[in-house]
């Protein structure tokens, strides 16, 4: 009975979304329903040169039992990977991600879980709360599937149907690969610390190893999946981070016919000199997260990207920004976040600069974070305007979670009201699979509006801990 219930289910499934006009890399109606009964086949494994070299795709060993059932359709399935793949979480438990497999579509999207980072004993183990890393105790079973509002309702990205104004996006018809944060290292660590507990407990010893999961994780992909045609990497704060830095991993790896990103609020600031705002940080995460020490394979995180797309400058990591466009002229890529982010700005400044630690007070602290943001945000434009498949979004405010992040809970008040721009026209355009003009820039420069406009009342009920 309850196998009917799910074929009736995922029959209801199929018929909305067959609705909308076909795409580039949608199934029949007839192989769609063909692939409830039998699940397309992987047709692009790990090929054995993919196994070898620096950071190499090692899938699970045969016998390994992932979790994975490729007929559970429409639902949340978490995929355990095993330590032989190198994944892991920082505290050494067993990394998993979710997938949501759809039999309509072989196009993907790859959403990187949000949540801070991490370099010291008290951000890492937890004790910092919402300024430390996000699942220092690893990832549970049941992360996905329960109907958590800060996992499964996270983002139209991620909730296939968000009934909220704005909030309808083509890629909630695809298949949903959802990739938990557990690392503390937006995604890009290669490292072990040692970190002292301040209190004169037990030291913490954690795993930045956040580069080896997604290697894993694309491996699995590869294995058990097949190529999208589409595929979009996305995700918010430390995930729009994620995105944008395995991008070039992502894209190259999985081949897809077309590629899309969307970096939302994670911004990798142009940081070139030592004056440039984001440049303390910068340094901070690349000696605390190794990935400018040689690994095993002989190089670092950092030279491997180096070395793949010739333009990024170790030394600067915000010149990834135009390197990725000049690498991919074909793909749209696109990055979004608000002027009056108070959460990632904090994290970029507040730990680096005397006069925002020592300010006489509170609101003199923030104003100083505000300036050294709105001058990073300044130098991020200027390098992305100039790329015809790169546009950049910066609207003003959003009255909900300190103005980070524009795609969690819907896509509403992300607009620039001065041209007549919502979010989701921003997000379309980069997800235009047939446009052949430059990708969108909108960036907000009369700030009135938004401050004359009332709250929300959903965002005060979620802001209140809904």
């Amino acid at each position: 009975m309850k196998s009917l219930k799910k074929l009736a289910m995922a029959s209801t499934m199929v018929l909305l979304c067959s609705s909308a006009a076909a795409e580039l890399g949608d199934y029949t109606l007839e192989e769609t329903i063909g692939n409830l009964f039998v699940a397309p086949p992987a047709d692009n494994p790990v090929t054995p040169e993919q196994e070898t070299g620096p950071y190499p795709l090692i899938g699970d060993p045969e016998g390994h039992d992932d979790g994975f059932n490729p007929l559970d359709y429409f639902a949340w399935q978490a995929v355990t990977l095993h330590p032989s793949t190198g994944a892991s979480c920082g505290n050494g438990s067993p990394y998993r991600f979710f997938v949501n497999r759809v039999p309509n579509t072989r196009n993907m999207v790859v959403y990187f879980e949000g949540g801070g980072a991490c370099w010291d004993f008290e951000t890492c183990s937890g004790a910092a709360g919402d300024l430390g890393a996000r699942n220092p105790n690893g990832i549970p079973l049941d992360y996905l599937g329960s109907g958590r509002f800060d996992t499964d309702l996270v983002s139209p990205f991620v909730f296939r149907l968000n009934p909220l104004p704005l909030s309808q996006v083509k890629t909630q018809a695809w298949t949903i690969v959802y990739v938990p944060y557990c690392t503390g290292d937006v995604y890009s660590g290669d490292s072990v610390a040692v970190y002292p507990d301040p209190d004169g407990g037990p030291s913490l010893m954690w795993q930045h190893n956040g580069l080896r999961n997604v290697r894993a994780m694309i491996a699995w992909l590869k294995n058990n999946l097949e190529r999208p045609a589409q595929m979009l990497a996305t995700g918010c704060s430390a995930g729009g981070a994620g995105s944008f830095i395995n991008y070039y991993h992502l894209r190259r790896d999985m081949a897809p016919t077309r590629g899309f990103l969307i970096n939302d609020s994670g911004p990798i600031f142009p940081a070139g000199t030592p004056q440039a705002p984001s440049r303390r940080l910068h340094d901070q995460i690349i000696d605390a997260w190794g990935l400018d020490e040689l690994s095993e394979f002989g190089v670092s995180p950092l030279e491997v990207l180096q070395a793949d797309v010739p333009t990024f400058d170790p030394a600067d990591l915000g010149s990834l920004n135009a390197g990725l466009a000049e690498k991919f002229p074909a793909d749209r890529l696109g990055h979004t976040h608000f002027w009056q982010d108070f959460n990632y700005s904090r994290y970029s400044y507040e730990r680096f600069f005397d006069d925002i630690i020592n300010a006489p007070t509170p609101e003199e602290a923030e104003f100083r974070i505000r300036i050294r943001w709105y001058f990073d945000t300044v130098a991020l434009v200027k390098a992305i305007a100039p790329q015809p498949n790169f546009g950049i979004y910066v609207p003003n405010f959003r009255d909900l979670n300190d103005s980070h992040c524009a795609t969690i809970v819907d896509f509403r008040r992300g607009d620039i009201q001065e041209s007549a721009l919502e979010l989701n026209d921003f997000i379309n355009n980069v997800l235009d699979v047939d446009a052949v003009g430059p990708v969108l820039q909108g960036v907000e420069r009369d700030w009135r509006p938004d401050l004359l406009r009332p709250r929300d009342p959903l965002y005060e009920l979620i802001d209140a801990g809904l």
